[in-house]
């Protein structure tokens, strides 16, 4: 029986429209051409000038300081909020749920605009504060969602046995709840964070001067800046990092199942 192309040709089709792109801009960096129309010659100077442009660097660490910090106050927020809403059921918690819930299917434009009246109405000087204020309040949605689906499979008996054998509520919690939840705040974690990071459109409203992300440098350098090929250098050396990360996970992984073994 002859074998169907369709799906295979399909394959390769969703493939190239995934992939291409990535290869098109990690060449381009390489690309002795300022628009990447042609290729004129392979050159390193665009890295070299990525590596002086002290403002993206700048850019950089101010997301990783509003990520991190996001991310902790959120993991901290949603886990608490997430215990909760597992404890407790009553319709003071179904409104707690709602205001859980409501960051998750509002748009993000609507929400930037929200959170820049807010932080106008109250006289708060817009900068890298009220970014982490804003992104803490969208991340926390997140977190409390990935560790309230972790709760879900938990078996309260064994905070009941815990109990029993003479641990008080902090000591059940620390030594038997929290290790059993801490894959899912993991994951919450790491949500937050590639979210944080990521974020342009919220950012874009509730950033103020001298408070720059990445997203919005590199916004900027598109519309403004000379040195268009800088950004595909920029994105070339992200999407390296990220392999590295996954391929450091991935190992650790493997270490910890051939321990268990």
């Amino acid at each position: 029986m002859k074998r169907n192309p369709f799906p295979i040709v399909v394959l390769f089709v969703v493939l190239a429209f995934l992939y291409l792109p990535i290869v098109m801009l990690t060449t381009n960096s390489f690309n002795l051409s300022r628009f990447g129309g042609t290729w004129e010659g392979f050159t390193l100077n665009w890295y070299r000038l990525l590596l002086q442009d002290q403002d993206v660097w700048i850019a950089f660490a101010n997301s990783l300081l509003i990520a991190t910090g996001a991310t902790l106050a959120s993991c901290l927020l949603g886990t608490t909020a997430a215990l909760a809403l597992h404890k407790w059921d009553s319709r003071l918690q179904n409104i707690h749920y709602g205001l859980i819930y409501t960051p998750l299917v509002i748009p993000e434009i609507l929400m930037g605009i929200s959170l820049l009246l807010t932080f106008t109405a109250v006289g708060m000087d817009c900068g890298l504060h009220t970014i982490l204020l804003a992104h803490t309040t969208f991340c926390v949605s997140y977190v409390t969602m990935t560790v309230l689906a972790r709760l879900q499979d938990f078996d309260d008996s064994l905070i009941e046995a815990a109990r029993d054998l003479g641990a008080n509520a902090w000591i059940s919690f620390i030594k038997v709840q929290f290790p059993l939840l801490l894959p899912g705040i993991i994951s919450g974690g790491l949500l937050a964070f590639t979210l944080s990071i990521d974020d342009f459109v919220i950012t874009f409203f509730v950033a103020g001067p001298g408070s720059s992300t990445l997203p919005l440098k590199v916004y900027s350098m598109i519309k403004h800046s000379p040195r268009l090929p800088v950004i595909n250098c920029l994105s070339t050396v992200m999407l390296l990092l990220t392999f590295v990360l996954v391929l450091a996970s991935r190992a650790f992984q493997n270490i910890k199942q051939q321990k268990a073994t």
